[in-house]
């Protein structure tokens, strides 16, 4: 079951108007589908973070989720959704499930995703942290992130939420024609430079287009199971 907070977690933390001053404050940062902005706005952010942090849920910071994860910046969040979104939204692949939250937003906005994770006590913290939102267009799945989930392909939309160094082949396979893919870049083991870069995937009739985007920070990808 979804814990409930304590009191000791902070007068208001679970009212509409503190997930409304987030989404305030996302719009000035640049978010402007209100698709997404109504997503953040519906996703309470506190029930997917550890009791102590629960004060911090709504500023836009990641926080620690166990297992050397965190939960992404609602910004961040945000600004991946709208960029794969589109007119028509489809069936999106969410790649790196965490503790749940953005697969949460993503389910508000599409109706079909599916979401996969490496770490299956991480999933299953997902799974509890998700049953009280009711979300029967959302389904999770135990898997290696750069294999995708090619049972449930082709995917219009697909966020992925760790670094790798390269694009993975098989999630360009399941991108559908017309798709979107978001993920972030690090430079590949070995080299020097460290950071990170957001990169935008479109297919189209005639391949890949490939746009750099936002300077990031996300946990590395990993491959295989935990």
């Amino acid at each position: 079951m979804v814990r409930a907070l304590s009191a000791s977690a902070g007068i208001g933390m679970t009212s509409a108007r503190t997930r409304a001053r987030m989404v305030a404050r996302l719009r000035t940062k640049g978010i402007a589908d209100e698709r997404v902005l109504a997503a953040l706005g519906a996703v309470p952010r506190h029930l997917f973070v550890e009791e102590a942090l629960a004060s911090r849920a709504y500023e836009d910071d990641a926080l620690p989720i166990g297992f050397g994860q965190t939960i992404s910046h609602p910004f961040v969040v945000a600004r991946m959704i709208e960029l794969v979104l589109g007119k028509n939204p489809g069936k999106a692949l969410e790649v790196g499930t965490g503790c749940g939250y953005q697969a949460a937003v993503l389910a508000h906005v599409f109706p079909e995703v599916y979401s996969i994770e490496r770490i299956k006590a991480l999933l299953e913290r997902a799974r509890r942290n998700l049953i009280g939102l009711r979300l029967a267009n959302l389904r999770l799945a135990h898997g290696d992130g750069y294999a995708g989930l090619e049972p449930a392909a082709p995917f219009h939309s697909i966020v992925v939420a760790a670094a790798a160094p390269r694009v993975p082949e098989a999630l360009l396979q399941q991108l559908a024609p017309g798709g979107r893919m978001v993920l972030p870049l690090s430079a590949p083991h070995g080299e020097k430079r460290t950071e990170q870069r957001l990169v935008l995937i479109e297919r189209s009739g005639r391949g890949f287009i490939e746009s750099e985007l936002d300077p990031v920070r996300f946990v590395p990808m990993e491959a295989g199971k935990a």
